[in-house]
């Protein structure tokens, strides 16, 4: 079906039909969008239903699956919100044919999200002036309904680093006043939010905007913790530890996509925001203290696996990789980074981001791991059995390490 056959369709049971959200946003944004979404007004669910063959998702308010031009797409029915209890969960919806598309932006969050095109005849809706917005490079609440999900907090400050538009500060305001219920989000929702930040150009504005508005220590106590934790200025110039971690983490997204590898970055050194004040502008054993702190945010919000074994291994040898000497440590190492779903170059993004250089052996760390791997347990002595076969395997690795030809490197 045709987005021309769904606009008919709908049409012809009396409703009208809506773009609506990101791909209007994008559309005046100058790029091209990745999903389409349908708002449609002036219609109850059962003639929908009977028209359209449709998978419903959402139970408090109707959105249905469709493919339209071979994509398929979500179709909303035009909605009014009224908070009746705290939390996300706590809206009367109202989805009756009488709710107009202007009902519906009024209850979005921002005003780039709060524009609507008619597609029966083209013609813009945007009662928040959102399109002079995205002109401005603005990021404003429509609202003062805002605070009402106080997620959306955290999503002003994701658009933010998103699309690199400045926060106005009455939005800032608004942002604040969502503190106390965001103390009560499931974990789920701030993970979701951090998880779409990291994959922003640079993840920084998000946690940036956050202090702005007074939500970080909220939110993230542990990145709150690193601001005005000093450190050697001949080492990091740049400032307190949450200068140089923000630093690190636009660094690395500059060349590694991976939100994994960017979660990483970003805690490299979270544990030097539990540092002991007389301790400082030293942070000894901030790499202990940093596993701690990344297990009780885990505790809060359950971070993937894949995420917590990659960032644990940042965090024990950031200090130590570009450090490394002897052989046997240097081919342990080697032997480790495949098993945390780091890659050999998204390990080394982060240790160079960190150090702003990489010894000889990590360049070549993904070759000489191959040549490594040609060790195994085949020719190991007959005579030899349980830890004799892991130790002889780890000294014949070593020996082979100490006779690379580097030269063919």
């Amino acid at each position: 079906m045709t987005e021309k056959d769904f606009v008919h369709k709908i049409n012809l049971i009396g409703g009208k039909a809506y773009l609506v959200g990101g791909a209007v946003r994008d559309k005046f944004r100058g790029v091209e969008a990745h999903d389409k979404d349908y708002c449609v007004t002036g219609i109850n669910e059962s003639d929908f239903r009977t028209m359209f063959k449709a998978f419903k998702s959402g139970n408090s308010f109707p959105v249905y699956r469709i493919e339209i031009d071979g994509k398929m797409c979500e179709v909303s029915f035009a909605r009014r919100e009224k908070k009746i209890s705290s939390g996300y969960r706590g809206f009367e919806t109202i989805f009756e044919p009488n709710v107009t598309i202007e009902d519906d932006l009024y209850r979005r969050d921002t005003t780039i999200n709060a524009i609507a095109i008619e597609l029966s005849t083209g013609k813009i809706i945007d009662p928040y002036n959102g399109v002079e917005d995205i002109a401005n490079k603005k990021i404003r609440a429509v609202s003062s309904h805002f605070v009402e999900d106080p997620v959306r907090a955290l999503r002003a400050a994701r658009q933010s680093a998103q699309f690199n538009f400045e926060i106005t500060d009455d939005t800032i305001i608004a942002m604040n006043k969502c503190g106390e219920e965001l103390r009560l989000e499931p974990g789920e929702r701030i993970f979701n939010e951090l998880n779409l930040a990291l994959q922003t150009d640079k993840p920084s504005i998000f946690f940036r905007n956050l202090e702005r508005a007074k939500l970080l220590e909220i939110i993230f106590p542990e990145f709150h913790q690193l601001i005005g934790k000093i450190q050697p200025k001949e080492f990091h110039p740049e400032g307190d530890a949450f200068e140089h971690t923000m630093n690190i983490l636009d660094n690395v997204a500059k060349v590694n996509t991976k939100p994994l590898v960017r979660f990483a970055a970003l805690v490299h050194d979270i544990g030097k925001g539990t540092t002991p004040l007389d301790m400082l502008p030293h942070h000894y054993e901030h790499d202990v203290r940093g596993l701690i702190v990344l297990d009780k945010m885990n505790q809060r919000m359950t971070l993937p696996r894949d995420w917590l074994k990659a960032a644990k291994f940042i965090i024990k040898q950031h200090m130590h990789a570009p450090l490394y000497k002897k052989p046997g440590k240097i081919v342990d190492l080697i032997m480790k980074i495949p098993l945390t779903k780091l890659t050999f170059d998204d390990f080394n993004d982060i240790i160079y981001a960190d150090h702003n250089g990489l010894p000889g052996y990590l360049k070549n760390a993904e070759k000489i791991y191959f040549e490594l791997l040609k060790v195994d347990g085949k020719n190991c002595p007959e005579n030899f059995c349980g830890k004799q076969i892991g130790q002889w395997i780890r000294a014949e690795r070593i020996r082979t390490y100490l006779n690379i030809n580097w030269g063919g490197f």
